[in-house]
């Protein structure tokens, strides 16, 4: 029964951490993009904010989501003794 336990409360919290991770890459992809046109009435270096938004910063967040969730999933991993060779057997 903990085991079952144990495993219930480690997939709560990895599906936990998966929606707050979809939520945000949610708000970078659509959020920011429905307000693009305001954004551009703003220039950074002569260059619309829009544009630094889409060509630099959204990149910036999904390379900063894979490493978050990867390092999350580690130490989550570490905590539960969870190990892949466990799955290969």
């Amino acid at each position: 029964m903990q085991r079952r336990r144990q495993q219930q409360d480690y997939w709560r919290r990895n599906l936990r951490m998966t929606a707050l991770l979809l939520a945000i890459w949610f708000v970078v992809t659509f959020v920011v993009s429905y307000f693009a046109r305001d954004l551009a009435n703003i220039t950074l270096l002569g260059l619309p904010l829009g544009f630094y938004m889409a060509a630099q910063g959204a990149p910036v967040i999904y390379v900063l989501i894979i490493w978050w969730y990867a390092r999350y999933m580690n130490h989550l991993d570490r905590e539960y003794g969870v190990n892949d060779r466990d799955a290969e057997d």
